[in-house]
């Protein structure tokens, strides 16, 4: 790369769009994580006895994902009828007053309706942003805006933990409610993308979600590019938060904390965002680097389960490994947006990370299914690594066939619309 496409890559990749679209993922992940982290001290102020904390959680965790699933449709819809920056400014205005007000609930009704509205503007971070990155930066440098993103974002992750065990829960929920409201301001000079304008003020149907069901071939598209990304909310559903159960049964040695394990899976994902985008610039392709980081989630997965009396060391050190091969939900969420076309991008852009999200509900259910089954010939421990064992294969294999039956979408032209 000669000086002057440094140049141009070092401006495009800190544009106003790039950076705004980065943190506002950042605070997403940010409130994302932090109910997780601060469930048990949030719930026991509210007077929970250690057996309401759990159930509590498990309702209040499945209200949110049920905003988030609406909260998709709806910010996806919005983006492709009034514009990428609809959504950016509604999601983040929603989510960060919900936060604030969370501070202050007295009653778990309270909690749940506002893990619901946050939940609802949570939903619309992610497509949004990388729909309008996509869309600004040229076909050459998209992909690394969107790794940027991504990146940047989930570090969010890591600054809730580090927050959490230095401030009350009550504070987590200002202090992330209070970083939504200066992102705000921020937000007012970015320009919308100029493939949307163009569109607007024609008479070319936007934002059709019912369109993605219509056609064979689109629909076919649309559920690849949601099952390629079911393995990452495996690997956080699953694999890290029941961790310390996990850790117990396989022998490792010490107390493993599920905190300490998002943190490092986390702090992998950072790394993986970035090396999964700067792979695709290098190999000009989007499905070979999804398909290696998919083969090693693989590999990972297996010396997850195979890692006997280990230390907490060496467990949370696969953990963060486990994070790096789950760094391709940049290009995943890329690949979306670059299947479709204009009028329809935003829909798919928003909808398809969150349907991979809500996809942890039956992913769970079917890992409680074949808990209990196995229970009823192995002990607890052997039933409980078997379950977790096959259906993190399961979505794995389920990844690597739906990425198979994707097209190549590295380098093409975005500006076309669905018809």
């Amino acid at each position: 790369m000669d000086s002057h496409a440094r140049r141009s890559l070092f401006k495009s990749l800190f544009s106003a769009a790039v950076i705004v679209s980065a943190l506002g993922y950042f605070v997403d992940i940010y409130d994302l994580v932090l109910f997780s982290i601060i469930r048990v001290p949030s719930l026991k102020s509210l007077g929970l006895s250690d057996t309401a904390v759990l159930n509590t959680g498990i309702y209040l965790l499945n209200v949110q994902m049920v905003g988030m699933l609406i909260g998709g449709i709806v910010w996806g819809i919005l983006g492709d009828k009034r514009g990428r920056l609809s959504v950016l400014f509604g999601s983040i205005i929603l989510y960060s007053l919900a936060n604030i007000a969370n501070a202050y609930v007295q009653t778990v009704p309270q909690y749940a309706a506002l893990r619901f509205i946050s939940g609802i503007g949570l939903a619309g971070e992610l497509g949004a942003g990388v729909t309008l990155v996509s869309e600004l930066l040229s076909k050459e440098y998209r992909g690394y805006g969107t790794a940027l993103v991504t990146s940047v974002g989930v570090a969010g992750a890591l600054v809730a933990f580090v927050i959490a065990n230095v401030f009350g829960w009550q504070t987590c929920f200002l202090f992330g409610g209070g970083l939504g409201i200066v992102l705000l301001l921020l937000r007012i000079g970015i320009v919308e993308s100029g493939m949307y304008v163009k569109i607007a003020i024609t008479n070319v149907r936007r934002g059709s979600f019912l369109s993605l069901f219509a056609n064979r071939k689109r629909f076919g598209k649309y559920v690849r590019c949601i099952l390629i990304g079911l393995p990452t909310w495996y690997l956080v559903g699953i694999l890290m938060t029941i961790a310390p159960e996990l850790s117990k049964a396989l022998g490792v040695t010490g107390v493993n904390t599920g905190g300490a394990a998002i943190f490092w899976f986390y702090l992998g994902l950072t790394i993986g965002n970035l090396a999964s985008g700067s792979m695709s610039q290098a190999l000009k392709s989007r499905k070979k680097v999804v398909l290696i980081f998919l083969v090693a989630a693989a590999a990972l997965v297996a010396a997850y389960f195979m890692q006997g009396h280990s230390t907490p060391q060496v467990f949370y050190a696969i953990c963060a490994m486990m994070g790096i091969a789950s760094g391709y939900w940049a290009l995943f969420v890329t690949i979306a947006a670059e299947q479709f076309g204009t009028n329809l991008r935003t829909t798919v852009a928003i909808t398809v990370p969150n349907f991979v999200r809500g996809a942890l509900v039956p992913i769970a259910l079917v890992f409680e299914w074949l808990k209990s089954l196995f229970a009823l010939s192995f002990e607890p421990k052997a039933s409980l690594i078997d379950a977790a064992a096959i259906v993190g294969a399961a979505t794995l294999l389920i990844a690597i066939a739906s990425l198979w039956g994707l097209g190549e979408t590295f380098g093409k032209e975005l500006d076309y619309i669905e018809t």
